[in-house]
């Protein structure tokens, strides 16, 4: 069984989905959701599942000790973050090395790096004039966006979307694509 650890910042609905698509898997679970925001809606979402979470401060994330501690607690392989806003901290890319993935609601290398994130990111797709977006699923480095890029996906921009329609779309392809890749990643381990 291979184990895999959600950081997650926000409401959760992908940490959900991919709690969900693992949930009857016999070679793969998510095992533990962690959050820097004790009162994200990933916690009920995923707790509603069966899948602990966690709550850690700035200070344990910047130390890495606790975190590291709680993933080894947890017989961690994997790390995927979903819509966790920090940047990963080197102790815990060199623990996971090439096993730390995000997914951009963009396709980088364009319109990433930092504070490009939820609608900033759509707002400037639409304000670049782009005839279509999509996600971007890389690993994770020491640098905002710049990862290996492992998969891409597009969808079309159109000419009346707003940052909310043009989210809607870039949202289905995350669930429809971010478990899949995961499992394709975990399956080469």
């Amino acid at each position: 069984m291979k184990n895999i650890a959600i950081f997650a910042s926000g409401s959760g609905t992908n940490a959900e989905n991919m709690a969900r698509y693992f949930a009857n898997s016999e070679s793969i679970k998510v095992a533990v959701v962690l959050s820097n925001h004790a009162h994200a809606g990933v916690h009920a979402r995923v707790n509603a599942l069966g899948v602990p979470s966690f709550t850690f401060s700035k200070e344990e994330f910047a130390s890495a000790a606790p975190i590291l501690a709680k993933l080894t607690e947890f017989a961690v392989d994997f790390v995927v973050l979903a819509g966790f806003m920090s940047k990963i901290p080197d102790a815990l890319l060199d623990a996971f090395p090439d096993r730390v993935v995000n997914i951009h609601p963009a396709l980088l290398p364009k319109f990433g790096g930092k504070g490009m994130y939820g609608h900033h990111v759509h707002e400037a797709v639409l304000a670049a004039g782009e005839t279509e977006s999509g996600i971007t699923i890389h690993q994770v480095n020491a640098h905002y966006d710049e990862g290996k890029i492992l998969f891409q996906a597009t969808c079309p921009v159109l000419p009346a979307d707003t940052p909310d329609t043009l989210a809607q779309r870039v949202h289905q392809l995350e669930y429809a694509h971010y478990p899949r890749v995961v499992e394709q990643l975990l399956a080469t381990l």
